[in-house]
């Protein structure tokens, strides 16, 4: 389970429980089964519209995938490329194979299963990158489904309102302090509950997933780094300290306030290092400037 997923959701649910139950005189007036149904039914139906069924019924898995724990390895990838790395340099392809099966990542797989192929470095890198591309444009994708059910979810809840209001006027002359209650109840509640889903559920899930795929392409791209330096037959110590800067760089971003603020467990830099072991090699430049 993603503790900080769990976390959230706990934290929300009690806040929400804590306040009615402090602030309502009756915290069974917060339960409106038509309010709930004009929200939830509404947002479903206007999302069926919007997207194909195959995307669609995808929520549930989405859902899974925020509260699951996925923590990927990127010391392994680069363990894994400095040692195929070697092996490449020295020009065995026979235990460039054998090491190939043992790696669990199907990105680094397929950029070293080309290599082996003697595919061209400009091919390899373009097919590469597209891979990145594609990745990113489908989770996003899957992200915004979510954005779009928390535009949906305070729409609907207007619309309940309306419905609410309509109804109150229409006993307002002769009806019953309990009917006209009831009526009111439905308008206010529908509100309530779109602004809810949309905000403790849909946001902050849409956020989650982007900020998973963040994390993904940039080991991705960092995979891509090191098959673009076993493409020219690097060393694997150059691969190494390479990627180890690659991904210290990235965390200097976003750690930016000194020792201090670096994660636990990161490999500290020594005192004389100011550059990598060797110039990181640009992935983007045409082919005709690699020859």
């Amino acid at each position: 389970m993603n503790p900080s997923t769990v976390i959230g959701a706990a934290v929300g649910l009690l806040t929400v429980v804590i306040v009615v139950a402090l602030a309502a005189t009756d915290p069974g007036l917060y339960i409106n089964l038509p309010g709930l149904a004009i929200v939830l039914g509404g947002t479903c139906a206007a999302l069926f519209i919007a997207y194909p069924l195959s995307e669609v019924i995808r929520i549930f898995k989405l859902v899974r995938t925020v509260f699951r724990n996925d923590q990927h390895d990127q010391q392994r990838d680069i363990e894994e490329l400095a040692a195929m790395a070697q092996l490449w340099m020295n020009t065995d392809v026979r235990k460039v194979e054998e090491e190939l099966k043992k790696v669990s990542n199907p990105f680094l797989r397929t950029g070293v299963q080309l290599i082996i192929d003697n595919t061209p470095e400009d091919q390899i890198i373009e097919l590469l990158q597209w891979r990145v591309a594609r990745l990113r444009a489908r989770e996003q994708a899957e992200a915004q489904m979510f954005r779009v059910m928390a535009t949906f979810a305070p729409a609907f809840g207007m619309l309940g309102t309306l419905v609410g209001l309509i109804n109150l006027m229409s006993v307002l002359g002769d009806g019953s302090i309990q009917t006209i209650g009831q009526q009111l109840a439905i308008g206010l509640m529908t509100t309530f509950y779109g602004i809810l889903l949309a905000n403790l559920i849909c946001k902050p899930i849409a956020l989650k997933l982007e900020r998973r795929t963040a994390k993904r392409v940039e080991s991705m791209n960092m995979v891509l780094q090191g098959i673009a330096m076993m493409c020219e037959k690097r060393g694997p110590a150059v691969v190494r300290e390479t990627l180890n800067s690659f991904v210290m760089h990235v965390e200097d971003e976003i750690y930016d306030g000194g020792v201090a603020a670096k994660p636990k467990g990161a490999p500290a830099k020594a005192e004389g290092q100011a550059k990598p072991a060797a110039k990181p090699v640009s992935i983007a430049r045409p082919a005709a400037a690699r020859q």
